[in-house]
């Protein structure tokens, strides 16, 4: 037998479960088995193929983005990784770390303020890795090293980037890490000609590619807390260049992958797919909606956009609009806007971006299903269809459970944050914000105690994986006959 040995850099208790999890998690990806001995040490034995039970693509994923997120988390907890003496406690770093991998952007610590250069890009990596998923750049290794990608290989990036088939798999993976590369840098390109004038060359150009990458993969960390102590992107309310890229990168980051492609071969297919064509529409109606309806609550608040002349309150209507569904950037203070504003928030945050896509939230395309459904029912259709074409009742079974599931969660999180004695508003906000993996908050973060830390922990990786994606690598799901037994129909009263 071949030997791994993995050895511990620290013997503290409270860091060695996480040391055991990460190789864990590293053992089940790899097919190795785990063996701890000693306190300090662990190994790992590498086993046969040959009568292994291999992992379903599902369980790989879930694993996988648990040993980044633990990875990160030890990085972040070294003690060059922050500006304080000591570095920060193990919790703060494994929910900084969480909240880089899943993208979400809510932060216990100032980003610029709390860590140093060392840790600043182990956030960017993270968010980076985190929004094109791990899948996607282990086969750009491969590539990059020319190494034949497997038919097993092939499945588990179908899943990470929510292909139906295996089909054209890796030069879809190939296409989209070059469209990420070509749009942040194209918008790190014109962040930095308002970041170099106001910071400097070096500085101004980091800044530029810190929060190109952070906007495209709709995670919402910023650098700008030398200005102020999370205060976002407050001081360019009024800077277009600002709000129009940082924008645009958000909303072509929430497409998906699939839309992207759907758009490129439009000349030549002349049609678009029926996903295509609910991902636009919706997300259209969502980011038109949202901006007047925030636009209508707080055009006389003075607070927020009551003393901005007319184009900069659309500007920033449309801004926040636009980052409330999933990226966590703000140019209005949160914790001042109306309560009808703050209700459309949560609703545009719990929807969240489509699937595919570096967002998270149930999906433009589950709400989009959810309410054909509802008019379907309303007309006394016996099918449901859009666009002359007919949705399949698994489908729509799947969108009902996303979406029970995903309330259930976000009840029992916020519950959890109502026992710390947050106010109830603070606690569904930032509930739902976790779970969409927006990042925003009405300031309750950075006052969250350790069992709520773990829950917006949970909540945060739960919504950036998907709900059924979560629950079903936990659940070790039986294969019975039971699809092929067609028991009794009885009727339910509503």
């Amino acid at each position: 037998m071949d030997f791994l040995e993995l050895r511990m850099m620290s013997r503290q208790q409270n860091k060695l479960f996480f040391y055991k999890l990460l190789a864990y998690c590293a053992a089940q990806v790899y097919n190795m088995q785990v063996i701890y001995k000693r306190e300090e040490c662990v190994y790992l034995r590498i086993m046969s193929r040959k009568g292994i039970v291999r992992m379903s693509g599902t369980r790989i994923i879930a694993l996988g983005f648990i040993a980044i997120i633990l990875f990160g988390a030890i990085l972040l907890s070294l003690p060059c990784a922050s500006r304080g003496e000591g570095g920060v406690p193990f919790i703060d770093a494994l929910f900084t770390a969480t909240t880089s991998t899943c993208v979400t952007g809510l932060v216990v610590y100032d980003t610029f303020s709390a860590w140093t250069l060392f840790g600043q890009l182990v956030i960017l990596i993270l968010i980076q890795v985190g929004g094109l998923g791990f899948m996607s750049l282990a086969t750009l290794f491969s590539m990059v090293i020319n190494r034949r990608i497997g038919f097993r290989e092939r499945m588990l990036l179908s899943e990470a980037i929510s292909l139906s088939s295996v089909s054209g798999v890796v030069r879809m993976t190939r296409s989209v890490i070059i469209c990420t590369i070509c749009f942040e840098g194209i918008g790190a390109a014109l962040l930095a000609t308002r970041f170099i004038p106001e910071f400097g060359w070096c500085e101004g150009i980091y800044n530029a590619v810190f929060h190109s990458v952070s906007a495209f993969c709709n995670a919402g960390i910023d650098l700008m807390g030398k200005k102020g102590a999370f205060s976002s992107l407050t001081s360019y309310s009024g800077d277009f260049i600002v709000n129009a890229t940082i924008a645009s990168l958000i909303v072509i980051g929430g497409l998906g992958f699939m839309v992207w492609e759907d758009l490129y071969r439009y000349r030549q297919r002349r049609k678009l797919r029926l996903h295509t064509k609910l991902v636009l529409l919706i997300s259209a109606a969502l980011i038109i909606g949202g901006a007047l309806m925030i636009f209508i609550f707080e055009n006389d608040n003075p607070a927020t956009l009551g003393r901005m002349p007319l184009w900069q309150k659309c500007m920033a209507s449309l801004f926040q609009s636009i980052t409330t569904r999933t990226a966590g950037f703000n140019t209005v203070p949160l914790d001042k806007m109306a309560n009808p504003s703050i209700l459309i928030m949560i609703a545009l945050m719990l929807i969240g971006g489509s699937p595919g896509s570096t967002a998270g939230g149930i999906k433009t395309t589950t709400v989009g299903m959810l309410f054909i459904t509802a008019v379907a029912v309303l007309r006394g259709s016996p099918q449901v269809h859009v666009f002359g074409r007919r949705i399949d009742a698994t489908q729509i079974m799947r969108a009902l459970a996303i979406t029970t599931l995903s309330i259930c969660i976000i009840a029992l999180g916020g519950a959890v944050l109502l026992c710390d004695s947050i106010p109830f508003k603070e606690a569904i906000y930032e509930a739902v914000s976790a779970f969409g993996t927006v990042g925003l908050t009405l300031g309750a973060t950075d006052g969250l105690g350790t069992f709520s830390k773990m829950s917006v922990i949970i909540m945060m990786y739960f919504g950036r994986i998907g709900v059924l994606t979560a629950l079903m690598a936990i659940t070790k799901r039986q294969h019975t006959y039971e699809q092929q037994i067609s028991y009794p129909v009885e009727t339910i009263m509503f």
